[in-house]
């Protein structure tokens, strides 16, 4: 059995089994322009939803116990890694030493004029920037994008062309919402810069080659652990 059908395989092989959002779902044939995003939470929720790596289903992270709302749906986009090429990228844009990824798929908000009215959702969108935000000494990047075809942000092309306070709201939840109340220890988390689109692109291109130095060996080995047990039963 090649390497095409052992693909073919593989994609039949969802019509019997829900595919996992990180590693399952393709990123799309227009990536970095356009990219597939999994929503974890959406405006409104009251509990911090993340994905569970193992399973692939949504856990709750931590109830959202002060007034810190996303202000924005958010998510993830499929196989993507924020590893040691991203890290080198925030290093480079922030003359900084000593930062990694956070060993997480790459972070994304999506805008629109609709409501979305809960996650565990795929939806398509295209990136026009992103904030840098190192999260003690990992790079934890919150790219922004807008939902392809929206009526209202569809045709934008870069974060330049968002209102400032729709970013300036985006920031303050990313800086706070891991704050408690009359906290007076040093933040852990910081946002260097907002950057355009170009940017954006090359940190999804990082995060894509940092998911497939990550993972590739594991396809191979499933790969062939597939072949080999096909070979043994024809």
């Amino acid at each position: 059995m090649d390497k095409d059908q052992i693909y073919r395989f593989l994609k039949l092989s969802k019509l019997f089994s829900k595919p996992h959002p990180w590693h399952g779902i393709e990123i799309g044939e227009m990536a970095p322009e356009v990219v597939k995003v999994f929503i974890e939470i959406v405006p409104g929720d009251t509990m911090k939803y993340e994905l569970d790596k193992e399973s692939g289903y949504l856990k709750v992270d931590r109830p959202q116990r002060y007034s810190n709302i996303c202000p924005l749906p958010y998510g993830f986009i499929p196989q993507t890694l924020c590893n040691e090429l991203v890290g080198e990228y925030c290093m480079e844009k922030t003359e900084r030493p000593s930062i990694q990824g956070d060993h997480d798929p790459l972070d994304i908000c999506v805008i629109t004029e609709r409501n979305i009215p809960h996650g565990n959702l795929i939806l398509d969108a295209i990136p026009i920037g992103g904030l840098r935000m190192i999260d003690g000494d990992e790079a934890d990047d919150k790219i922004i994008a807008v939902l392809k075809g929206d009526a209202t942000f569809g045709d934008i092309k870069d974060i330049s062309e968002i209102p400032k306070h729709m970013i300036d709201r985006l920031t303050h939840y990313f800086l706070t919402y891991k704050e408690m109340p009359n906290n007076n220890a040093q933040k852990e988390c910081e946002i260097t810069d907002v950057y355009k689109r170009d940017e954006a692109l090359e940190v999804i291109r990082r995060s894509i080659k940092d998911y497939n130095n990550r993972f590739n060996i594991d396809k191979r080995e499933l790969f062939k652990m597939i072949g080999m047990g096909l070979k043994e039963k024809s």
